[in-house]
């Protein structure tokens, strides 16, 4: 009977794991500066059992990679304190877009860097911590319309390596995709195959060094762009962390 009543217990624990709001994490979460807007996606994203798995510290200097307009920048930030670091990095012409929104935040949070350039972003051995939410596909997107050219994600993730520091932990949270040709799906769905991100990684050094069902949606069969409203907010995703060997 022990058996049974272990994995019961194991399972039971998994369970309140995902449901429950790490207590460390919540007031960053519960932070007044927070726009309206940035609280309504938390119930479908969970940052605080996110960044709970992740395992962000604080004290970090970190990097939120594809910013967007800091939703989770301005977490990190909160979560990290006076003594860590934020780096917002989103590209030129994205920030633009969103240019008074990403200011307020970046206004509101002393401890956070808004960079635009790639390169100054991923100056080497200088993070202990990143987060890549719901954009490393992009990586594999091209657009003339948004100007977004070809890139390598082999390229990005050497960079990526390089700058962080031993024992650096990548935080990655993206839309489960298909099997097939990356490019074309991602350009169709703007999903990725979590099979193709753990190797991408893995080619690049890291290591895989957890992964979690927190945001797994059994619903949603993967066929639908994420921007289609049947599924906006509520797509199937995956939560990795990677890891660069510490020695």
């Amino acid at each position: 009977m022990r058996l049974p009543l272990l994995l019961a217990s194991i399972a039971l624990a998994a369970a309140s794991a995902a449901s429950a709001k790490p207590a460390d994490y919540q007031p960053a979460i519960d932070f007044s500066g927070r726009p309206a807007d940035a609280r309504a996606m938390d119930a479908g994203r969970h940052p605080a059992e996110v960044l709970d798995f992740m395992g962000l510290k604080k004290g970090m200097a970190t990097i939120d990679v594809l910013t967007g307009t800091g939703y989770y920048a301005e977490i990190m930030a909160q979560a990290v304190g006076p003594n860590g670091s934020v780096v917002a990095f989103e590209p030129a012409n994205f920030y633009e877009m969103g240019k008074a929104k990403i200011d307020a935040m970046t206004a509101r949070e002393p401890n956070v860097k808004l960079v635009t350039g790639f390169r100054a972003a991923m100056t080497p051995n200088t993070y202990d911590f990143a987060m890549i939410h719901l954009n490393y596909h992009d990586f594999y997107w091209e657009s003339e319309k948004y100007k977004v050219p070809r890139t390598d994600p082999n390229q990005v993730l050497a960079a990526l390596y390089a700058a962080m520091k031993p024992g650096g932990i990548v935080a990655v949270v993206d839309h489960v995709g298909p099997a097939g040709d990356t490019r074309a799906i991602v350009d169709k769905l703007h999903r990725i195959d979590p099979d193709t991100v753990k190797a991408d990684f893995q080619r690049a050094g890291f290591v895989l060094d957890g992964q979690s069902d927190m945001l797994r949606v059994s619903t949603d069969d993967h066929t639908k762009n994420v921007f289609d409203p049947a599924v906006r907010g509520k797509t199937d995703r995956f939560v990795m962390r990677f890891k660069k060997p510490a020695a």
